[in-house]
């Protein structure tokens, strides 16, 4: 549950001529780029080209306060009984919270004693609301007396509370009263690791409040919030990315990108060479911008600001810095935008933000766009094989990743509510990959993946737009998060 962002390099290479690479044929243009790759490897230069969050959440240390709950003396022949070590136990269990609070970067402050009583309970709890933490997690090694009245007393605070009861802790009378209360995750289990998930969404909870997205539209700057979640949203006039585009040069780090992309491809299919080096220009605009303006993550109303114009679309800027770490969301979505942050956090992995289409023949759901991330499996794993194709646009440079068929996936959506009384909603659906949809011969954007989801034989009204694609089945994760946080979770 780390969230360990690796980075990528880039080999030193030169852009070819415009003119050379459109007289050239598809296989000749791939093999002049492996060409120019293989030449960049050989001579040993390598460039950093780092992106990161630059924004209040990239700065933030989540806090968490913690405490263990027993009876004073034996156990006796009341569960866990004395056969149960719990001595043992409560070294074991806070050594595991040590280790996972450093793994996922978070403050947190553990009661020395266990909470021996109910009126010891009230105190620490009391203190704890006080203090204002991201989350409160409470391991009880036992069954008995105030253990319940505590995690209940718990949960119904407004602090969000993952309750940990070993085997042995809890009876389903126990857990039955709180298993539907909102901001509380009950782990009733030897294993830890779901104690571990329930911190990392408090942590991610505490990442979306804090953090903050730079939002690429319209002509006023201006600041404002996501209700509910607390994300800030930093709005600068779109033109700021084409002015910024048109001053900086073409540099040999961008070329460098350019031949780290070309080499790795499987094949390039309509792109020139400097078709490459312009859209990493993109990314060299975004990541500036990001600095500039402090931003944990980008969108930008990229056809609204650039359609028009000869600079090229960020799809390729975006696909990098999504694989890198950084939520970088298409159409100024300001859903996707929390969407994309959350899968990241939760599972360290980027996403695929797509245009919903039904595929009636076979009764699955085509996720297409044209940006995509490579890093499907997560940043700290190989890229997926991709090729190199246009935008369905007929312009511009694409990474086109080949989706392993089999895959579970899962597709989440959060629904923001312009009511302020209204949270936000999450529909959530799990399926597998069956095909990469060829464009063209069809039409739409070139990253078409088709997915059949679970349980679902009619696509048609298939609910969501923009949803995230993103590798693993996590429906029952998503729930939880949903719960944890207040918000509500649709199973589409």
């Amino acid at each position: 549950m780390t969230s360990t962002r690796n980075s990528g390099t880039g080999r030193i290479g030169s852009c070819s001529r415009r003119a050379f690479l459109a007289a050239a044929g598809s296989a000749a243009m791939t093999a002049a780029f492996k060409r120019s790759g293989a030449q960049a490897a050989a001579q040993g230069a390598r460039s950093e080209n780092l992106v990161a969050q630059a924004g209040p959440a990239s700065k933030y240390v989540p806090r968490m306060k913690a405490a263990f709950v027993r009876r004073k003396g034996e156990y006796g022949m009341r569960w866990p009984g004395a056969i149960y070590d719990g001595e043992n136990a409560l070294k074991m269990y806070r050594q595991k919270i040590v280790t996972a609070a450093d793994e996922l970067g978070m403050n947190v402050d553990i009661l020395p004693e266990p909470i021996y009583s109910q009126r010891e309970a009230d105190r620490w709890l009391a203190r704890a609301e006080a203090e204002n933490p991201d989350g409160l997690i409470l391991v009880l090694l036992d069954r008995q007396e105030h253990a319940w009245p505590t995690a209940t007393r718990a949960v119904d605070s407004p602090v969000p509370a993952v309750i940990f009861a070993p085997l042995g802790a809890a009876f389903t009378t126990n857990t039955a009263p709180l298993a539907k209360k909102d901001g509380a995750f009950i782990c009733s289990t030897d294993d830890f690791s779901q104690a571990v998930y329930g911190m990392n969404m408090i942590k991610t909870g505490a990442k979306l409040r804090e953090m903050r997205f730079i939002v690429l539209r319209g002509r006023q700057r201006n600041e404002t919030k996501v209700e509910h979640i607390g994300t800030k949203l930093r709005y600068v006039p779109a033109n700021a990315f084409l002015e910024l585009y048109n001053r900086t040069p073409m540099s040999e780090k961008i070329e460098a990108m350019a031949a780290e992309y070309v080499a790795a491809a499987t094949r390039v299919a309509g792109p020139t060479r400097q078709d490459v080096c312009n859209g990493l220009k993109s990314y060299e605009v975004a990541r500036t911008i990001l600095e500039r303006e402090e931003g944990d993550g980008i969108t930008m109303d990229c056809l609204g600001a650039l359609g028009g114009s000869d600079v090229s679309l960020p799809c390729i800027a975006w696909s990098r810095m999504l694989d890198h770490g950084v939520p970088a969301v298409c159409e100024a979505d300001i859903g996707a935008c929390i969407t994309h942050a959350l899968v990241q956090y939760l599972f360290d992995r980027p996403g695929f933000q797509q245009d919903p289409v039904a595929d009636t023949s076979n009764d699955c759901l085509i996720g297409a766009h044209c940006t995509c991330p490579t890093r499907l499996n997560g940043f700290d794993q190989p890229p997926e094989p991709y090729h190199l194709s246009r935008h369905h646009g007929n312009r511009d440079a694409v990474p086109v990743p080949h989706w392993r068929l089999g895959q579970r996936v899962t597709v989440a959506d959060v629904l923001l509510s312009d009511k302020p009384d209204v949270p936000p909603s999450m529909l959530i659906s799990v399926g597998e990959v069956v095909d990469n949809i060829s464009v063209p011969p069809s039409g739409g954007c070139v990253v078409s993946v088709s997915v059949r989801l679970d349980g679902v034989s009619d696509v048609l009204a298939h609910p969501g737009f923009h949803q995230i694609f993103f590798y693993g089945d996590f429906r029952k994760e998503l729930q939880a998060y949903c719960r944890l946080h207040g918000m509500r979770a649709q199973i589409a």
